[in-house]
Formats: C-alpha cells, structure tokens, sequence
C-alpha cells in the first residue's frame, strides 16, 4: 500500500475520498488522472493486490474502494468481502472487462456495490464513482443484462411474482425501478414523489428485506423474478 502523495492541496469537505486497488500500475496512473482533484476526489491511497485492502481502508478511511477482480495473491472477489465484514465498510466499486460475466456475478455476491467496465470513458467512470457514492450502486448498463441474466439462471426456480411479502404497494414499485438501475432522484420523477421520499421508501425497503445495501435490493428483485433483464 502507498499512502497518498503529501503534496496533494486541501480539499473540499465534500470532496470523494478513494482507494484504488490494482496489481497493475498503468491502471492505477490513469486512475489517478481521471479520479483528480479538479473532479472532486482524492486518492487517498493505493493497493497493490487484495491482500492489502483491509488494512488500507483502517488506514485511509476511503469514501469509497475502485477494485479490480484479477489480482495474483488474493483476488477482488475475496477482497470485496472482506471489506464488506469491516464496521462502516465504504462500499466498492469493481473494474472489469466484457469476459468477466461470471466474476461479476459473484462479486455483487459478495457485497459490490456496482462494476464499471475498464475501457468505459473518463466520464463514465466519474459518473460511476459519484453514482456509488450518493446512491449506493451503478450497474454498467453494457453487461448488467447479461450479469443479471446469470443470476435468474443460478437462482433457485422460484415462480415470478408482482408483489413482495412485507412491503407495500409503493415500496414494491420503488424496488423494481432500483433493479432497473434508477436513482432516487429517477425513483421520485417516476412515481411522482419527492427524492426525500424515494430514499426513505428505499431505506425501508433495506430495512423490511434485511438487505445491506443498493446492489443487495437488485440482486433480491432479479432472484426473486420481480424484474428481468431487459425490463425498462
């Protein structure tokens, strides 16, 4: 793990604080150019494989962790759980490329908040980061089908439902544009509420599934045939 560069100016209260993890120094350097202060983030420090990631996060209290999932001692998938045991774990964000349909699967198993792909543009990934940080996911919408389709083939055969035991009518629908990939600030368009609303039909809904988080609600949905990819 290298710490920040001490050189880095103040920043801004609500600037975002991120630790890259990438056994790849290429990738981290061009990390860093994208995830710049300018942009409103602060690499707060970086990890070289998996195995270094707990003890990053307790050293540099990231707002978020941009993790890759091959990496040669422990693996991003391994990592991403482990952080997910840790108290007020940041959520993590993963970097992968189009052949990892499989690898992604099993790491919103293990409690990722969204994935981005690699080769996305500049603004992509800035608007991953800031949609992870605010909302508690992104999905990228170039495999979400496809990774989600993995997931109604490995989830046990359940019959499609419309509704779900424990919510309301509302909190149902609020569910269902999550698994579509919408933002509170899209939920409230879409239903006709306020944000502030949209969010607390969401925060219930963790609360009422027992789900840790945005990317825990869209796996529930999908699981459970309460949407399917390709749903708009």
């Amino acid at each position: 793990m290298t710490a920040a560069d001490s050189t880095v100016p103040p920043t801004a209260a609500d600037t975002i604080r991120v630790l890259l993890v990438d056994d790849q120094e290429l990738i981290r350097t061009g990390l860093r150019r994208i995830l710049h202060i300018d942009e409103g983030f602060s690499i707060v420090g970086e990890c070289g494989d998996g195995d270094e990631v707990v003890a990053a996060v307790a050293a540099c209290e990231p707002d978020i962790v941009v993790m890759d999932l091959r990496m040669r001692r422990v693996d991003g998938i391994t990592a991403t759980a482990m952080v997910g045991t840790l108290t007020d774990a940041p959520p993590v964000l993963v970097l992968t490329t189009f052949d990892d349909d499989k690898l992604l699967s099993s790491a919103l198993r293990a409690g990722a908040a969204g994935f981005v792909l690699k080769d996305s543009s500049a603004e992509s990934l800035i608007f991953a980061v800031r949609s992870v940080v605010r909302d508690g996911a992104y999905l990228d919408p170039a495999v979400t089908a496809r990774v989600l389709s993995g997931f109604r083939r490995s989830a046990p055969d359940r019959t499609p439902t419309t509704t779900v035991s424990g919510l309301t009518d509302r909190e149902t629908d609020v569910l269902r544009l999550m698994a579509r990939g919408r933002t509170n600030a899209e939920i409230g368009v879409a239903l006709r509420i306020s944000e502030v609303t949209g969010k607390s039909h969401v925060n219930h809904i963790f609360t009422k599934l027992d789900l840790r988080d945005r990317a825990a609600a869209i796996i529930y949905a999908f699981d459970r045939g309460l949407v399917h990819p390709g749903d708009d």
